[in-house]
């Protein structure tokens, strides 16, 4: 199994900054167990008030912004586009599978903007990439196979897609979508992934040496001048919490790693 995505599976777990404050908590109780009563007190309040300034403080839009911000919207300027790709990731395919029916998470406007896609541009490529980013993947549970289950709710013929199942994570991504799709220069393929994602995709894709431009869609904050409001439920706030800072985690992994030539990839 690759090293660096086994690790970065491990890593990320122990990173994610719920899981981390979970983990101080636990810390903190074993010690005043072990009678390091102040240290361990300390370790719980810091673990308490995280809990509350991530999840019900505006943190996380902070966090986000700049990540949604950073490709701008997609405008049709009448340049011929000649594929498009939808990364997975917003699929669940344990649930769809059990249920029989097509299932999606938060990230379920990449299907929809796949859709209307495929309708404005009736002759561009059309391309699903991705596999399952679990360590121990199982069965049909990768995002490809999901996908195929929506398409005639999407309204797409399945002989105008082509899949590739196998990529893990987002440099996997672009590596395989280059090898699958054989893109030549001076053809436009548009990459539709989450806005909080773009930057690392994209990134993915230009080491790749796939240009691509961006589709972004699946925004979680209303706008840059908006970043101020509070979450209702801590849970809410700490889930965004965690989504942006496995972002800005993953760019700096993968610039140190040379998965990407830029820390933060720009239009």
């Amino acid at each position: 199994m690759d090293s660096f995505f086994t690790a970065s599976k491990v890593l990320w777990f122990l990173a994610v900054p719920s899981n981390l404050l979970l983990i101080l908590a636990i810390l903190g109780l074993v010690l005043m167990a072990l009678r390091w009563s102040r240290l361990g007190t300390g370790l719980i309040l810091t673990a308490v008030l995280g809990w509350l300034v991530l999840g019900f403080s505006p943190a996380a839009f902070h966090i986000l912004s700049p990540l949604e911000e950073r490709f701008p919207l997609f405008r049709d300027d009448g340049t011929p586009v000649t594929g498009i790709i939808m990364l997975g990731g917003s699929e669940k395919p344990d649930i769809g599978n059990a249920r029989g029916v097509p299932s999606f998470g938060e990230a379920g406007e990449r299907p929809i903007a796949f859709a209307a896609l495929s309708r404005r541009y009736p002759d561009a490529r059309l391309a699903l990439v991705g596999g399952s980013g679990r360590l121990f993947p199982e069965g049909d549970a990768v995002e490809a196979h999901m996908i195929r289950m929506s398409l005639p709710d999407l309204g797409i013929p399945e002989a105008r897609v082509v899949f590739e199942e196998k990529s893990r994570n987002t440099a996997e991504n672009a590596e395989l979508a280059k090898a699958l799709l054989q893109p030549k220069p001076g053809e436009r393929w548009l990459l539709v992934t989450s806005a909080w994602h773009m930057p690392r995709a994209v990134g993915s894709f230009r080491k790749a040496g796939f240009d691509v431009v961006a589709y972004p869609v699946d925004f979680q904050t209303v706008g840059p001048d908006r970043l101020n409001e509070p979450f209702a439920r801590a849970a809410e706030g700490l889930d965004k919490t965690d989504m942006g800072a496995r972002e800005w985690i993953g760019l700096l992994a993968y610039y140190l790693s040379g998965k990407t030539s830029a820390l933060f990839p720009a239009p």
